[in-house]
Protein backbone atom coordinates (compact mmCIF):
# COMPACT_ATOMS: atom_id res chain seq x y z
CA UNK A 1 0.00 0.00 0.00
CA UNK A 2 1.19 3.53 -0.75
CA UNK A 3 2.47 5.53 2.22
CA UNK A 4 1.97 9.24 2.83
CA UNK A 5 4.11 11.47 5.07
CA UNK A 6 3.24 15.15 5.40
CA UNK A 7 5.51 16.12 8.33
CA UNK A 8 7.42 18.65 6.23
CA UNK A 9 4.19 20.46 5.40
CA UNK A 10 3.54 21.34 9.02
CA UNK A 11 4.48 24.55 10.87
CA UNK A 12 5.67 22.53 13.87
CA UNK A 13 8.45 21.14 11.67
CA UNK A 14 9.29 23.74 9.00
CA UNK A 15 8.28 26.93 10.73
CA UNK A 16 5.86 29.77 10.12
CA UNK A 17 5.24 28.98 6.45
CA UNK A 18 3.87 25.55 7.24
CA UNK A 19 0.31 24.41 7.87
CA UNK A 20 -0.99 24.20 11.42
CA UNK A 21 -3.28 21.56 12.88
CA UNK A 22 -5.71 24.41 13.48
CA UNK A 23 -5.56 25.20 9.76
CA UNK A 24 -6.48 21.62 8.87
CA UNK A 25 -9.26 21.68 11.42
CA UNK A 26 -10.53 24.95 9.93
CA UNK A 27 -10.87 23.27 6.53
CA UNK A 28 -12.70 20.26 7.93
CA UNK A 29 -16.21 21.39 6.94
CA UNK A 30 -15.12 22.06 3.35
CA UNK A 31 -13.30 18.74 3.30
CA UNK A 32 -16.39 16.88 4.47
CA UNK A 33 -18.46 18.60 1.80
CA UNK A 34 -15.89 17.59 -0.82
CA UNK A 35 -15.79 13.92 0.16
CA UNK A 36 -19.58 13.87 0.35
CA UNK A 37 -19.83 15.23 -3.20
CA UNK A 38 -17.38 12.59 -4.40
CA UNK A 39 -19.19 9.72 -2.71
CA UNK A 40 -22.61 10.80 -3.96
CA UNK A 41 -21.39 10.68 -7.59
CA UNK A 42 -24.15 13.01 -8.75
CA UNK A 43 -22.11 14.45 -11.63
CA UNK A 44 -22.36 12.64 -14.94
CA UNK A 45 -18.57 12.75 -15.37
CA UNK A 46 -17.78 10.58 -12.34
CA UNK A 47 -18.02 7.14 -13.95
CA UNK A 48 -14.23 6.72 -13.51
CA UNK A 49 -14.82 5.99 -9.82
CA UNK A 50 -16.39 2.66 -10.81
CA UNK A 51 -13.58 1.52 -13.12
CA UNK A 52 -11.74 -0.61 -10.51
CA UNK A 53 -14.68 -3.06 -10.55
CA UNK A 54 -15.07 -3.43 -14.33
CA UNK A 55 -15.08 -6.65 -16.32
CA UNK A 56 -11.83 -6.92 -18.31
CA UNK A 57 -12.70 -9.97 -20.42
CA UNK A 58 -13.15 -7.95 -23.64
CA UNK A 59 -9.80 -6.23 -23.09
CA UNK A 60 -8.05 -9.56 -22.58
CA UNK A 61 -9.71 -10.98 -25.71
CA UNK A 62 -8.51 -8.09 -27.88
CA UNK A 63 -5.00 -8.20 -26.39
CA UNK A 64 -4.74 -11.92 -27.19
CA UNK A 65 -5.73 -11.20 -30.81
CA UNK A 66 -3.32 -8.29 -31.22
CA UNK A 67 -0.27 -10.15 -29.85
CA UNK A 68 0.09 -11.86 -33.21
CA UNK A 69 1.08 -8.53 -34.77
CA UNK A 70 4.70 -7.45 -34.96
CA UNK A 71 3.97 -3.92 -33.76
CA UNK A 72 1.29 -1.99 -31.93
CA UNK A 73 0.68 1.66 -32.87
CA UNK A 74 -1.43 3.73 -30.49
CA UNK A 75 -3.06 6.87 -31.85
CA UNK A 76 -4.30 9.26 -29.17
CA UNK A 77 -3.67 12.58 -27.49
CA UNK A 78 -3.93 13.96 -23.97
CA UNK A 79 -5.08 11.36 -21.46
CA UNK A 80 -5.69 8.88 -24.28
CA UNK A 81 -1.94 8.71 -24.81
CA UNK A 82 -0.38 9.89 -21.53
CA UNK A 83 -2.09 7.14 -19.53
CA UNK A 84 -0.92 4.29 -21.79
CA UNK A 85 2.54 5.88 -21.97
CA UNK A 86 2.73 5.75 -18.15
CA UNK A 87 1.79 2.08 -18.20
CA UNK A 88 4.41 1.29 -20.82
CA UNK A 89 7.31 3.19 -19.25
CA UNK A 90 6.55 2.13 -15.67
CA UNK A 91 5.90 -1.56 -16.31
CA UNK A 92 8.06 -2.30 -19.36
CA UNK A 93 10.83 0.29 -19.71
CA UNK A 94 12.84 0.09 -22.94
CA UNK A 95 10.10 -2.23 -24.13
CA UNK A 96 10.98 -2.24 -27.81
CA UNK A 97 14.51 -3.42 -27.05
CA UNK A 98 13.16 -6.39 -25.08
CA UNK A 99 10.09 -7.39 -27.09
CA UNK A 100 11.70 -10.45 -28.70
CA UNK A 101 12.56 -11.79 -25.25
CA UNK A 102 9.01 -11.34 -23.99
CA UNK A 103 7.27 -12.26 -27.27
CA UNK A 104 5.17 -9.11 -27.35
CA UNK A 105 4.69 -6.53 -30.12
CA UNK A 106 6.81 -3.41 -30.32
CA UNK A 107 4.88 -0.39 -29.07
CA UNK A 108 4.76 3.06 -30.68
CA UNK A 109 2.64 5.94 -29.39
CA UNK A 110 1.80 8.79 -31.77
CA UNK A 111 0.34 11.53 -29.59
CA UNK A 112 0.73 14.66 -31.69
CA UNK A 113 0.25 15.80 -35.27
CA UNK A 114 3.90 16.46 -35.99
CA UNK A 115 4.32 14.88 -39.45
CA UNK A 116 8.02 14.23 -38.93
CA UNK A 117 7.24 11.99 -35.94
CA UNK A 118 4.74 9.95 -37.93
CA UNK A 119 7.26 9.66 -40.74
CA UNK A 120 9.86 8.38 -38.25
CA UNK A 121 7.50 5.76 -36.88
CA UNK A 122 6.44 4.58 -40.32
CA UNK A 123 10.07 4.32 -41.38
CA UNK A 124 10.84 1.68 -38.74
CA UNK A 125 7.67 -0.45 -38.76
CA UNK A 126 6.00 -2.66 -41.33
CA UNK A 127 2.55 -1.10 -41.32
CA UNK A 128 0.91 -4.27 -42.64
CA UNK A 129 2.21 -6.17 -39.60
CA UNK A 130 1.05 -3.47 -37.19
CA UNK A 131 -2.05 -3.39 -35.00
CA UNK A 132 -3.48 0.10 -34.60
CA UNK A 133 -5.39 1.27 -31.53
CA UNK A 134 -7.33 4.47 -32.23
CA UNK A 135 -8.39 6.13 -28.96
CA UNK A 136 -10.94 8.96 -28.95
CA UNK A 137 -13.89 9.05 -26.57
CA UNK A 138 -15.78 11.50 -28.78
CA UNK A 139 -14.73 9.81 -31.99
CA UNK A 140 -13.88 13.22 -33.41
CA UNK A 141 -10.54 14.26 -31.90
CA UNK A 142 -8.96 16.01 -34.88
CA UNK A 143 -5.36 15.06 -34.13
CA UNK A 144 -6.15 11.40 -33.59
CA UNK A 145 -8.64 11.06 -36.42
CA UNK A 146 -6.29 12.66 -38.96
CA UNK A 147 -3.60 10.09 -38.13
CA UNK A 148 -6.20 7.31 -38.27
CA UNK A 149 -7.28 8.39 -41.76
CA UNK A 150 -3.67 8.34 -42.99
CA UNK A 151 -2.96 4.91 -41.51
CA UNK A 152 -6.29 3.53 -42.74
CA UNK A 153 -5.38 4.47 -46.29
CA UNK A 154 -1.89 2.97 -45.97
CA UNK A 155 -3.49 -0.27 -44.81
CA UNK A 156 -6.01 -0.15 -47.67
CA UNK A 157 -8.85 -0.35 -45.18
CA UNK A 158 -7.81 -3.68 -43.63
CA UNK A 159 -10.21 -3.73 -40.68
CA UNK A 160 -8.49 -6.58 -38.87
CA UNK A 161 -5.52 -4.35 -38.05
CA UNK A 162 -7.62 -1.93 -36.00
CA UNK A 163 -9.24 -1.69 -32.61
CA UNK A 164 -11.21 1.48 -31.86
CA UNK A 165 -11.46 2.63 -28.24
CA UNK A 166 -14.36 5.06 -28.08
CA UNK A 167 -17.78 5.92 -26.70
CA UNK A 168 -19.99 2.81 -26.45
CA UNK A 169 -22.98 4.44 -28.14
CA UNK A 170 -22.17 7.51 -30.24
CA UNK A 171 -19.58 9.19 -32.43
CA UNK A 172 -18.04 8.42 -35.82
CA UNK A 173 -15.65 5.80 -34.46
CA UNK A 174 -18.61 3.96 -32.94
CA UNK A 175 -20.28 4.00 -36.36
CA UNK A 176 -17.14 2.50 -37.90
CA UNK A 177 -17.07 -0.14 -35.18
CA UNK A 178 -20.65 -1.02 -36.01
CA UNK A 179 -19.45 -1.65 -39.55
CA UNK A 180 -17.10 -4.41 -38.54
CA UNK A 181 -14.04 -2.92 -36.84
CA UNK A 182 -13.09 -4.29 -33.44
CA UNK A 183 -13.76 -1.90 -30.58
CA UNK A 184 -13.54 -1.36 -26.84
CA UNK A 185 -15.68 1.09 -24.87
CA UNK A 186 -14.66 4.15 -22.89
CA UNK A 187 -17.46 3.87 -20.31
CA UNK A 188 -19.94 6.70 -19.76
CA UNK A 189 -18.76 9.34 -17.32
CA UNK A 190 -15.08 8.72 -18.03
CA UNK A 191 -13.21 11.68 -19.50
CA UNK A 192 -9.86 11.33 -21.23
CA UNK A 193 -7.66 12.39 -18.34
CA UNK A 194 -9.51 10.03 -15.98
CA UNK A 195 -9.49 7.10 -18.42
CA UNK A 196 -6.21 5.27 -17.80
CA UNK A 197 -7.91 2.49 -15.79
CA UNK A 198 -10.42 1.93 -18.59
CA UNK A 199 -9.63 0.00 -21.81
CA UNK A 200 -7.60 3.10 -22.77
CA UNK A 201 -4.74 1.93 -20.54
CA UNK A 202 -5.69 -1.66 -19.81
CA UNK A 203 -5.35 -2.90 -23.41
CA UNK A 204 -1.72 -1.81 -23.62
CA UNK A 205 -1.02 -3.31 -20.20
CA UNK A 206 -2.33 -6.69 -21.32
CA UNK A 207 -0.54 -6.44 -24.66
CA UNK A 208 2.88 -6.01 -23.01
CA UNK A 209 2.27 -8.97 -20.75
CA UNK A 210 0.91 -7.29 -17.63
CA UNK A 211 -2.23 -8.32 -15.78
CA UNK A 212 -4.78 -5.52 -16.05
CA UNK A 213 -6.53 -7.09 -13.09
CA UNK A 214 -3.57 -6.13 -10.90
CA UNK A 215 -3.91 -2.48 -11.89
CA UNK A 216 -7.57 -2.62 -10.91
CA UNK A 217 -6.89 -4.55 -7.70
CA UNK A 218 -4.50 -1.82 -6.62
CA UNK A 219 -7.11 0.83 -7.36
CA UNK A 220 -9.75 -1.09 -5.42
CA UNK A 221 -7.51 -1.51 -2.40
CA UNK A 222 -6.79 2.20 -2.08
CA UNK A 223 -10.33 3.28 -2.94
CA UNK A 224 -11.83 2.64 0.49
CA UNK A 225 -9.03 4.51 2.26
CA UNK A 226 -9.76 7.48 0.01
CA UNK A 227 -13.46 7.45 0.88
CA UNK A 228 -12.99 8.02 4.63
CA UNK A 229 -14.55 11.16 6.09
CA UNK A 230 -11.70 11.48 8.60
CA UNK A 231 -9.28 13.94 7.00
CA UNK A 232 -6.27 12.51 8.83
CA UNK A 233 -7.08 8.92 7.77
CA UNK A 234 -7.92 9.65 4.13
CA UNK A 235 -4.67 10.21 2.20
CA UNK A 236 -6.31 11.67 -0.91
CA UNK A 237 -8.47 14.07 1.08
CA UNK A 238 -5.54 15.11 3.27
CA UNK A 239 -3.40 15.69 0.16
CA UNK A 240 -6.16 17.87 -1.32
CA UNK A 241 -6.61 19.84 1.92
CA UNK A 242 -2.88 20.48 2.25
CA UNK A 243 -2.37 21.80 -1.28
CA UNK A 244 -5.59 23.83 -1.00
CA UNK A 245 -4.42 25.44 2.26
CA UNK A 246 -0.94 26.08 0.89
CA UNK A 247 -2.46 28.06 -1.96
CA UNK A 248 -5.17 29.86 -0.04
CA UNK A 249 -3.07 30.70 3.05
CA UNK A 250 0.49 30.87 1.72
CA UNK A 251 0.04 31.67 -1.98
CA UNK A 252 1.81 28.47 -3.06
CA UNK A 253 0.05 27.78 -6.34
CA UNK A 254 2.59 25.43 -7.95
CA UNK A 255 2.77 21.73 -7.19
CA UNK A 256 5.88 19.79 -8.23
CA UNK A 257 5.56 16.03 -8.65
CA UNK A 258 9.05 14.66 -8.00
CA UNK A 259 9.26 10.86 -8.43
CA UNK A 260 12.67 9.31 -7.80
CA UNK A 261 12.51 6.86 -10.66
CA UNK A 262 13.05 7.10 -14.40
CA UNK A 263 10.15 4.68 -14.76
CA UNK A 264 7.80 7.30 -13.30
CA UNK A 265 8.90 10.20 -15.52
CA UNK A 266 5.85 9.71 -17.75
CA UNK A 267 3.69 9.45 -14.62
CA UNK A 268 4.78 12.96 -13.70
CA UNK A 269 3.67 14.14 -17.14
CA UNK A 270 0.34 12.32 -16.76
CA UNK A 271 -0.22 14.05 -13.42
CA UNK A 272 0.42 17.43 -15.03
CA UNK A 273 -2.42 17.04 -17.51
CA UNK A 274 -4.76 15.71 -14.84
CA UNK A 275 -3.95 18.56 -12.43
CA UNK A 276 -3.85 21.43 -14.94
CA UNK A 277 -6.88 20.60 -17.05
CA UNK A 278 -9.00 19.69 -14.04
CA UNK A 279 -8.17 22.63 -11.79
CA UNK A 280 -7.30 25.59 -14.03
CA UNK A 281 -10.54 27.50 -14.59
CA UNK A 282 -12.64 30.41 -13.36
CA UNK A 283 -9.49 32.34 -12.50
CA UNK A 284 -8.50 29.59 -10.07
CA UNK A 285 -6.22 26.60 -10.14
CA UNK A 286 -2.95 25.01 -9.16
CA UNK A 287 -0.08 24.80 -11.63
CA UNK A 288 1.61 21.37 -11.97
CA UNK A 289 5.32 21.02 -12.54
CA UNK A 290 6.79 17.71 -13.78
CA UNK A 291 10.13 16.58 -12.47
CA UNK A 292 12.22 13.47 -11.81
CA UNK A 293 14.86 12.68 -9.21
CA UNK A 294 17.75 12.69 -8.89
CA UNK A 295 18.16 14.35 -12.27
CA UNK A 296 16.36 17.55 -11.37
CA UNK A 297 18.32 18.01 -8.17
CA UNK A 298 20.94 19.29 -10.58
CA UNK A 299 18.61 21.53 -12.58
CA UNK A 300 15.62 22.65 -10.48
CA UNK A 301 16.21 22.33 -6.73
CA UNK A 302 18.19 25.58 -6.57
CA UNK A 303 15.08 27.42 -7.73
CA UNK A 304 12.88 25.56 -5.25
CA UNK A 305 15.26 26.35 -2.37
CA UNK A 306 15.97 30.02 -3.01
CA UNK A 307 13.53 31.14 -5.67
CA UNK A 308 9.94 32.33 -5.25
CA UNK A 309 8.18 30.74 -2.26
CA UNK A 310 5.30 29.56 -4.46
CA UNK A 311 5.78 25.78 -4.65
CA UNK A 312 4.86 22.60 -2.83
CA UNK A 313 7.12 19.64 -3.62
CA UNK A 314 5.54 16.18 -3.73
CA UNK A 315 8.23 13.51 -3.53
CA UNK A 316 7.56 9.96 -4.68
CA UNK A 317 9.98 7.61 -2.92
CA UNK A 318 10.41 4.08 -4.26
CA UNK A 319 11.30 1.39 -1.74
CA UNK A 320 12.08 -1.53 -4.06
CA UNK A 321 13.45 -0.78 -7.53
CA UNK A 322 13.39 -4.43 -8.56
CA UNK A 323 17.11 -4.30 -9.35
CA UNK A 324 20.30 -2.98 -7.80
CA UNK A 325 24.03 -2.64 -8.39
CA UNK A 326 26.70 -2.68 -5.70
CA UNK A 327 29.29 0.05 -6.06
CA UNK A 328 32.62 -1.85 -6.18
CA UNK A 329 35.84 -1.40 -4.19
CA UNK A 330 37.74 0.57 -6.81
CA UNK A 331 39.47 3.97 -6.73
CA UNK A 332 39.71 3.65 -2.94
CA UNK A 333 42.55 6.19 -2.83
CA UNK A 334 40.21 8.99 -3.90
CA UNK A 335 38.09 10.43 -1.09
CA UNK A 336 35.31 11.57 -3.42
CA UNK A 337 34.88 7.99 -4.63
CA UNK A 338 35.90 5.79 -1.70
CA UNK A 339 32.89 6.64 0.48
CA UNK A 340 30.52 5.23 -2.13
CA UNK A 341 31.99 1.71 -2.20
CA UNK A 342 29.92 -1.08 -0.77
CA UNK A 343 26.65 0.80 -1.17
CA UNK A 344 24.00 -0.03 -3.73
CA UNK A 345 22.71 2.43 -6.31
CA UNK A 346 19.35 2.12 -4.56
CA UNK A 347 21.00 3.26 -1.31
CA UNK A 348 22.30 6.36 -3.07
CA UNK A 349 19.04 7.36 -4.77
CA UNK A 350 17.09 6.86 -1.53
CA UNK A 351 19.65 8.88 0.43
CA UNK A 352 19.47 11.71 -2.09
CA UNK A 353 15.67 11.75 -1.97
CA UNK A 354 15.57 11.86 1.83
CA UNK A 355 18.33 14.46 2.00
CA UNK A 356 16.52 16.71 -0.49
CA UNK A 357 13.32 16.48 1.55
CA UNK A 358 15.20 17.63 4.64
CA UNK A 359 17.18 20.33 2.86
CA UNK A 360 13.97 21.87 1.55
CA UNK A 361 12.34 21.62 4.98
CA UNK A 362 15.32 23.32 6.64
CA UNK A 363 14.87 26.17 4.15
CA UNK A 364 11.20 26.44 5.17
CA UNK A 365 10.03 24.99 1.85
CA UNK A 366 7.03 22.66 2.30
CA UNK A 367 7.14 19.15 0.88
CA UNK A 368 5.43 15.81 1.39
CA UNK A 369 6.29 12.26 0.42
CA UNK A 370 4.32 9.43 -1.15
CA UNK A 371 6.11 6.12 -0.61
CA UNK A 372 5.73 3.51 -3.34
CA UNK A 373 6.62 -0.03 -2.19
CA UNK A 374 7.51 -1.08 -5.74
CA UNK A 375 6.79 -0.19 -9.35
CA UNK A 376 4.44 -2.93 -10.47
CA UNK A 377 0.92 -3.09 -11.84
CA UNK A 378 -0.66 -3.28 -8.39
CA UNK A 379 0.99 -0.15 -7.03
CA UNK A 380 0.67 1.72 -10.32
CA UNK A 381 -3.09 1.16 -10.13
CA UNK A 382 -3.03 2.64 -6.64
CA UNK A 383 -1.10 5.69 -7.84
CA UNK A 384 -3.48 6.37 -10.71
CA UNK A 385 -6.60 6.09 -8.55
CA UNK A 386 -5.11 8.07 -5.66
CA UNK A 387 -4.23 11.06 -7.80
CA UNK A 388 -7.54 10.99 -9.68
CA UNK A 389 -9.44 11.10 -6.40
CA UNK A 390 -7.13 13.76 -4.94
CA UNK A 391 -7.62 15.91 -8.05
CA UNK A 392 -11.40 15.68 -7.89
CA UNK A 393 -11.40 16.54 -4.18
CA UNK A 394 -9.10 19.52 -4.75
CA UNK A 395 -11.47 20.80 -7.41
CA UNK A 396 -14.41 20.54 -5.01
CA UNK A 397 -12.42 22.41 -2.34
CA UNK A 398 -11.73 25.17 -4.88
CA UNK A 399 -15.42 25.28 -5.79
CA UNK A 400 -14.92 24.33 -9.44
CA UNK A 401 -15.94 21.47 -11.72
CA UNK A 402 -12.81 19.29 -12.04
CA UNK A 403 -14.20 17.34 -14.99
CA UNK A 404 -14.77 19.89 -17.77
CA UNK A 405 -12.31 21.88 -19.92
CA UNK A 406 -14.22 24.76 -21.52
CA UNK A 407 -11.22 26.70 -22.81
CA UNK A 408 -9.78 23.62 -24.51
CA UNK A 409 -13.08 23.24 -26.32
CA UNK A 410 -12.87 26.80 -27.68
CA UNK A 411 -9.46 26.03 -29.17
CA UNK A 412 -10.98 22.98 -30.84
CA UNK A 413 -13.80 25.06 -32.32
CA UNK A 414 -11.35 27.58 -33.76
CA UNK A 415 -9.31 24.73 -35.24
CA UNK A 416 -12.44 23.26 -36.82
CA UNK A 417 -13.11 26.63 -38.43
CA UNK A 418 -9.60 26.88 -39.86
CA UNK A 419 -9.79 23.35 -41.23
CA UNK A 420 -13.14 23.99 -42.91
CA UNK A 421 -15.47 21.89 -40.80
CA UNK A 422 -19.10 22.57 -41.66
CA UNK A 423 -20.93 24.65 -39.09
CA UNK A 424 -17.80 26.48 -37.86
CA UNK A 425 -17.59 29.17 -40.54
CA UNK A 426 -17.95 31.92 -37.92
CA UNK A 427 -14.88 30.58 -36.11
CA UNK A 428 -12.87 30.70 -39.33
CA UNK A 429 -13.84 34.36 -39.78
CA UNK A 430 -12.85 35.05 -36.19
CA UNK A 431 -9.37 33.63 -36.78
CA UNK A 432 -8.97 35.54 -40.03
CA UNK A 433 -9.92 38.79 -38.31
CA UNK A 434 -7.41 38.08 -35.56
CA UNK A 435 -4.72 37.46 -38.17
CA UNK A 436 -5.42 40.83 -39.72
CA UNK A 437 -4.99 42.44 -36.30
CA UNK A 438 -1.49 41.03 -35.79
CA UNK A 439 0.33 44.18 -36.77
CA UNK A 440 3.40 43.90 -34.51
CA UNK A 441 5.66 41.72 -36.61
CA UNK A 442 9.43 41.64 -36.30
CA UNK A 443 11.51 39.90 -38.95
Amino acid sequence: MLGFNFSFMMAEVIGAKGITERGIEGARSKALAAISELKQKKRAEMGWLDLPWQDTSAVKEQAARLRDFENFLLLGIGGSALGPKCVLEALSPLHNLKRDKHKTPGVFIYDNVDPSTLESILSVIDIEKTAVNVISKSGGTAETISAFMIIFEKLAGRKENFVLTTDPEKGDLRKLASGGMASLPVPPGVGGRYSVLSPVGLLLAELIGMDSGELLRGARDIHEKCMSEDVLKNPALLFAVLVYLMQSLEGRGMDVLFPYSDRLRAFSEWFCQLWAESLGKNGLGLTPYPSVGTTDQHSQVQLWMEGPADKVIVFMRVEDYGADFRIPDVFVEYANMAFLRGHGLSDLIKAEEEATELALAKAGRPNMTITVPGIDAYHLGQMFHFFEIATALTGFLLGINPFDQPSVEEGKRLTFGLMGKKGFEDKKREVEEARAGKTFLVL
